[in-house]
């Protein structure tokens, strides 16, 4: 008996200090052990410039796991923070978030990992010591800080031109290893102008903000991303708005039939980031996130009333020329006086870029080529629009609404 009990003894000892390797060929314990090996012989190789016991993986690569990685995620507390957060967090990835503001407004955020995983630490954007604090450990460096609008803080050069400069430069100064920045499509030295006199300056500043953050950092990874939806998003959240209704129509350039939108789901997003961040080879490389399908804007928009109930008969829903709305051009004017943000996030800006058509280049690698399968709006659109429904809390009977009929998608062209 006692020489079974040693026996036994012994194999556990080789389990647990054998190398993942070893185990995988010991027989018994194959399957056992099958998933720690695939994590331990992982292609994602990076080279340890200075290993410790704090920079080697534990585990088997899932939320209760170490990859090794420690990331610091700049804008976190913004509508994409949270979807790139909690991919980061489920591959065992140790995330640093730095914020400004109330501690109490990023605490939601500590459930995207498991326990001592998730670290927070303030910071401000103009103070470089703060930052050098939130990134002095990290392997990576994502860059998410951006405006939508312009306040009497910051201007859109001092968040997208200066601020991801300073955060380029203080990232190659600390030693981190690479540096992710988060773009816009159709950025441009130029943009085309539509509604704005000289074009959308949020565009024109994202594109200096890239020859900035390449300046400072070349080996960074640029990601251009298109219109993205979700909870809380500002693209079908602002269609939906009361606010966007003018005479109970929606006004947009050209009732929106020669604006093509290619919009992304926001977990699609924060997949695409997390597949950067675990993929050395992605440093020095642009990329452009984007939906599987294109759409008029008119169509979406169709699709969307659709959705929310607001029935052309019954509501006398229809589209409206934005040209040719006076009174809606000062209704846009009148809501950018608000103090914290634009009323129903309608302003110029933002009606500058939506009426922007998605353009894509063939050149640059997509989500494809990370692996990440986007989603299609249509399998999405229930759950987005069901906060805006009209009369909300109406108990509906068992197929007393019909589902709106997706339209078709427009040709893919790059």
């Amino acid at each position: 008996m006692k020489a079974d009990m040693a026996a036994i003894h012994r194999v556990a000892l080789k389990t647990i200090y054998l190398s993942p390797t070893a185990v995988c060929s010991a027989g018994p314990v194959r399957v056992q052990h099958q998933q720690s090996c695939k994590y331990s012989e992982s292609s994602e190789l990076r080279i340890i410039k200075k290993p410790t016991t704090a920079s080697l993986k534990r585990g088997t690569g899932g939320r209760s796991s170490f990859n090794g990685i420690v990331c610091t995620v700049f804008g976190s507390t913004g509508f994409l923070g949270r979807y790139v957060c909690n991919r980061l967090g489920k591959t065992g990835t140790q995330i640093i978030l730095p914020y400004r503001g109330d501690s109490y407004d990023v605490l939601p955020l500590k459930l995207t990992g498991d326990l001592g995983q998730v670290l927070f630490h303030p910071f401000q954007l103009r103070d470089e010591d703060s930052i050098r604090k939130c990134m002095k450990y990290s392997h990576v460096v994502v860059n998410l800080i951006g405006r939508d609008w312009e306040t009497k803080n910051f201007k859109f050069d001092d968040v997208h031109v200066e601020g991801a400069r300073r955060l380029a430069r203080i990232a190659r100064e600390s030693g981190v290893e690479r540096f992710v920045h988060v773009s816009s499509l159709n950025c441009s030295e130029k943009p085309t102008p539509i509604l704005m006199e000289g074009g959308s300056n949020f565009l024109k500043s994202k594109w200096f903000g890239e020859l900035a953050v390449k300046e400072e950092f070349p080996t960074a990874t640029i990601v251009r991303p298109v219109t993205v939806y979700g909870q809380e998003d500002r693209f079908l959240s602002a269609l939906s708005s009361t606010w966007r209704k003018h005479f109970r129509g929606v006004p947009v350039v050209g009732k929106g039939e020669s604006i093509i939108k290619q919009p992304l789901w926001a977990g699609d997003f924060g997949a695409g980031i997390a597949a950067i961040v675990k993929d050395p080879s992605t440093a020095g490389k642009t990329y452009q996130f984007a939906g599987p399908e294109r759409f008029k804007l008119s169509d979406l928009i169709d699709w969307m009333q659709g959705y929310i109930r607001f029935d052309p008969v019954e509501y006398g829903y229809r589209r409206l020329d934005l040209n040719r709305s006076p009174l809606f051009k000062l209704k846009v004017s009148l809501a950018e006086l608000s103090v914290n943000h634009p009323l129903g996030y309608l302003h110029w800006e933002g009606l500058e870029r939506e009426s922007t058509t998605d353009v894509l280049e063939a050149n640059l690698p997509t989500l494809a080529d990370l692996g990440v399968q986007p989603m299609r709006l249509a399998s999405r659109i229930h759950w987005e629009m069901k906060l805006y429904f009209v009369e909300e809390y109406y108990m509906q009977s068992v197929g007393e609404f019909s589902k709106p009929v997706a339209p078709k998608p427009v040709e893919t062209v790059m």
